[in-house]
């Protein structure tokens, strides 16, 4: 057996039972589920509660002639006891819709919060956020822009969206991820990301 060839799979889990508990702005469903063992016996049946989020997309917008990236500060109510802030920096990011690729709303999000469409979209990495207990799988691209002229003040008002949008040196941006300035898991997978890959990206 290796990494790549899974010992178990779906097709080893037996959901009984699925309800909705909560629907609001997200939605909460408890599973009565069964799943089989290593050993390949069965365990359970036993409950699960399941923040089902969705796939969210993330861009990490740099501008390789200028070394350069897009990033943004807004509210995010998880980050309430924050010890810096409740706004954070982040990248530009979105949820999927019903008929939408990651690439669509990679593209849509970045006129909305940043005012510019990347000319090329690198894929990053795909991720499960806390898979423990929540569906929430995130989405990763490095978009490709010309960042002259690029900021200020984005969102939608509908959505209740205040985002300030900022160019700033990738080393910068890069010293914030290594002292905590930057500390939500996307930007920093990003960034890291680029500082792995700087030189193919910048050639």
């Amino acid at each position: 057996m290796t990494i790549h060839q899974p010992s178990l799979t779906a097709d080893d889990v037996a959901v009984e039972k699925s309800e909705t508990v909560y629907q609001g702005f997200f939605r909460m469903d408890k599973l009565t589920l069964r799943h089989k063992r290593f050993n390949g016996e069965w365990m359970g049946p036993f409950t699960r509660e399941l923040f089902e989020r969705g796939q969210a997309v993330c861009v990490l917008l740099y501008d390789p002639a200028r070394d350069a990236v897009v990033l943004l500060e807004q509210f995010r109510v998880g980050a309430l006891e924050d010890q810096r802030s409740p706004w954070l920096i982040e990248l530009v990011a979105g949820m999927v819709e019903e008929g939408e690729t990651a690439e669509d709303v990679a593209r849509r999000e970045c006129e909305e919060e940043a005012g510019v469409v990347p000319a090329r979209l690198i894929p990053v990495c795909n991720y499960w956020v806390s898979p423990g207990g929540t569906s929430e799988r995130v989405a990763i691209f490095c978009g490709l822009i010309d960042s002259k002229g690029l900021g200020g003040l984005h969102g939608l008002d509908d959505e209740n969206e205040d985002i300030r949008t900022f160019v700033i040196p990738f080393d910068e941006a890069y010293s914030a991820v290594e002292n905590g300035t930057i500390n939500n898991a996307a930007t920093i997978v990003a960034l890291q990301w680029l500082k792995i890959h700087h030189a193919d990206v910048c050639a």
